[in-house]
């Protein structure tokens, strides 16, 4: 319930900070013909952040660990696959923003497609190759499936349907088992949101008007399918027997309802690019849950 009422005190803050927006407002609007100095900035910033990015990850995480030969590991089976998941959900959004971008600077289409796209994608694979020459980790095939199946996600909408009908988006609730295991899967709220596979439910939302084009559905309605796993204390039931744990985790398949906050008629584009940032967001609402261990559950709000 308190998520829900911060749900609610965010969409209040965005009414409230609109009107000290106003002034403001020509910065959102996207360009309608090709704006250069906005797509020198789009180019300029994205590539300096990433660079930055991967230097301080590279500096912070691995180089503390030894090097090897590029080699690949199967972690497939890891975590009921969750993490994958979150590949999928990343590659999308950061995708997503690229191509945002390049809107706001009026490039063509094809152009914000074929470039904005690469940003997530692009980054997610240079991640993959840190870990490929890590004697700690290795390349996944697994995250880079996933990896392009997010930005084929995002891509094959626009060339279907020129919009998107389909949106992955994140939900966490805290579990009891990041305490339990608090090194791997977080020590605080913030950790355990990125660490506790346990408390993360992935979604495919749809957008329900935009599939049957009844007048009668409001174009913001949309249905979700989710996924989630617990029970996890380590990767599989292999390593958690080699730590002495004997663990049971199941999978959670979850039905429910949302809001896609980039239907939401308005004429501020800085309302629209405030909606397209929390639209990464499953809202709370009325969920059906199934599971192999409690079978069918009802929640009148589930996050």
């Amino acid at each position: 319930m308190l998520r829900l009422k911060i749900f609610f005190l965010l969409l209040l803050f965005a009414n409230l900070v609109q009107g000290q927006a106003k002034h403001f407002e020509p910065f959102f609007k996207p360009s309608d013909t090709l704006n250069q100095s906005r797509k020198k900035g789009v180019y300029l910033a994205t590539s300096s952040t990433l660079g930055i990015t991967l230097i301080g990850l590279n500096q912070l995480w691995y180089k503390d660990y030894p090097k090897s030969d590029f080699h690949f590991i199967n972690d497939n089976d890891q975590w009921l696959q969750m993490d994958k998941f979150g590949h999928l959900y990343s590659s999308y959004h950061l995708g997503r923003v690229g191509v945002e971008m390049l809107q706001w600077s009026g490039v063509p289409k094809k152009e914000q497609l074929i470039f904005g796209t690469t940003l997530g994608l692009g980054f997610l694979t240079v991640i993959e190759v840190f870990d490929g020459f890590s004697q700690e980790w290795g390349a996944s095939s697994g995250d880079i499936i996933a990896n392009v199946s997010g930005t084929a996600l995002y891509v094959s909408q626009e060339l279907l349907w020129k919009e998107q009908r389909i949106t992955p988006k994140f939900s966490f609730r805290q579990t009891k088992f990041a305490s339990q295991r608090s090194e791997t899967l977080g020590a605080s709220f913030n950790e355990e949101i990125l660490k506790d596979y346990n408390g993360q439910t992935y979604w495919l939302s749809f957008n329900i008007h935009s599939f049957t084009k009844d007048t009668f559905i409001p174009k913001w309605l949309n249905l979700a399918i989710g996924y989630g796993g617990e029970g996890m204390l380590y990767g599989n039931d292999a390593e958690a027997i080699e730590n002495g744990i004997i663990q049971n985790p199941y999978r959670q398949f979850y039905l429910s309802f949302d809001i896609d906050l980039t239907k939401i008629t308005t004429k501020s584009h800085f309302l629209k690019t405030l909606f397209s940032v929390f639209n990464t967001i499953k809202i709370p609402a009325p969920t059906l849950q199934y599971d192999d261990f409690n079978g069918v559950k009802a929640h009148f709000i589930y996050f």
